[in-house]
C-alpha cells in the first residue's frame, strides 16, 4: 500500500512544505500537518515607561486630575442629597427630545450618574498613570502552591498596596475615601426617605363615629331599614365622607356591604345580637389582601372576593370557609 497521506510538496500544486511560512496571497493551502515539537517563547515586548513613571511633576499632575475625579463625585453625592430634600415632588420641566418630565427624578439621575463616572473614570485614570503596569510572567505550578509560596502571597499583596501609593498618594486615598463613603449615602436617603411618615393609628382608625347616618355609595343618599329588603345589599358609607380631604383613602377604610337576611337562618348568636331584623353590614375589605369583597350570593348567604375568590358565610358571623 502507498502512503499518499503525506506527499513531497512541489512547486504549483497547491501542497505546502512542513512548518514553512504561508503567505497571506497564495489562497488554499495543503499543509503537510507537521508540527514543531516545541514551539519558541516569543518573550514579552520591550517595557514602555509612562511619563508618569519617569516625572515626578506628570506623576503630581496625574494626582491631580484622579482627586478632581473623586471630588465631582463627591459634590454630585451632596448634589443628590440636595435635590431630594429641596425639589417637591410634583415639580415638572421641559426638557428638549423628551418633553415634560420630573424635575427632580432628572435631577436625582443626573447627580447619581456624575457620582458613579466620577468614582469610575478616577479608578481608571490611577490605574493607567500612577498603578505598576510592568508585564509579569507567572510559570505555571500546582493549584495547591506551598506553604511558603501562599505566604508570599500575601506578602506580594500587602507589596501592592505599597505600589499602589495609596499611603503616599494620600490626597487620593481622602477624595476615594470620600467619594465612596458619600455615594452610599443616596441609597440610604431614599431608603429612609420612601418609607414616608409613620402611619401611627391611620391603619386602625375609619372616618365611622357613633351616631353617623349610612348612605348609598355612589348616590350619598340615606339609606332607611325600610328600604333594605331579605335578599337585598347596599354599598354603605358614613354621611360626609364624600367631603374629606383624603375622600379616597378614607373609602377604602369605610366601605361596608349591607345585607338583609332571615333572622332564623343566622347561626351566630354573636351576629343576632348587634343585627337588627336580620340587618347586618360587613367592611368590604377581605382579609386576605384588602381586596373589596362585595359580591353576595342570596342563595347560598355567601359573599365572594373576585380578587382570589375568598368566601365568607354571612349565616356564621362572616366565617371565611375558603
Amino acid at each position: 500500500m502507498n502512503d499518499n497521506a503525506n506527499p513531497p510538496a512541489e512547486e504549483g500544486d497547491g501542497h505546502h512544505a512542513a512548518n514553512a511560512p504561508v503567505r497571506l496571497d497564495e489562497g488554499h493551502v495543503i499543509g503537510s500537518g507537521g508540527i514543531p515539537e516545541r514551539f519558541e517563547d516569543p518573550g514579552l515586548p520591550p517595557h514602555v515607561h509612562r511619563m508618569s513613571d519617569v516625572d515626578p511633576r506628570a506623576a503630581r499632575k496625574a494626582e491631580l486630575q484622579v482627586a478632581v475625579l473623586f471630588g465631582v463625585s463627591i459634590l454630585a453625592s451632596i448634589g443628590f442629597i440636595a435635590a431630594y430634600a429641596a425639589i417637591p415632588d410634583g415639580t415638572y420641566t421641559y426638557v428638549p427630545g423628551i418633553g415634560h418630565a420630573s424635575l427632580l427624578h432628572i435631577m436625582l439621575g443626573v447627580t447619581m450618574g456624575i457620582s458613579l463616572l466620577g468614582i469610575g473614570f478616577g479608578a481608571v485614570h490611577w490605574a493607567k498613570t500612577l498603578m505598576p503596569d510592568e508585564e509579569v510572567v507567572e510559570e505555571r505550578h500546582p493549584q495547591r502552591s506551598p506553604q511558603e509560596k501562599r505566604e508570599g502571597t500575601v506578602k506580594t499583596l500587602f507589596q501592592g498596596a505599597e505600589a499602589a501609593q495609596v499611603a503616599r498618594r494620600p490626597l487620593i486615598k481622602y477624595t476615594l475615601g470620600g467619594a465612596l463613603g458619600l455615594f452610599a449615602l443616596p441609597f440610604a436617603v431614599q431608603l429612609v426617605g420612601g418609607l414616608g411618615p409613620l402611619p401611627h393609628d391611620w391603619l386602625s382608625t375609619s372616618f365611622w363615629k357613633k351616631g353617623m347616618r349610612l348612605v348609598r355609595d355612589p348616590e350619598m343618599t340615606p339609606v332607611k331599614v325600610t328600604d333594605v329588603t331579605i335578599g337585598s345589599a347596599y354599598h354603605i358609607l358614613p354621611e360626609g365622607i364624600d367631603e374629606a380631604e383624603d375622600f379616597l383613602e378614607q373609602k377604602t377604610k369605610a366601605a361596608v356591604l349591607l345585607m338583609r337576611l332571615d333572622p332564623t337562618l343566622i347561626e351566630s348568636r354573636k351576629e343576632r345580637d348587634w343585627g337588627y331584623h336580620g340587618i347586618v353590614a360587613y367592611s368590604q375589605i377581605c382579609t386576605h389582601v384588602g381586596c373589596p369583597v362585595g359580591l353576595y350570593e342570596q342563595t347560598t348567604h355567601h359573599l365572594l372576593c373576585p380578587c382570589h375568590q375568598s368566601t365568607f358565610d354571612v349565616t356564621k358571623d362572616c366565617e371565611v370557609i375558603f
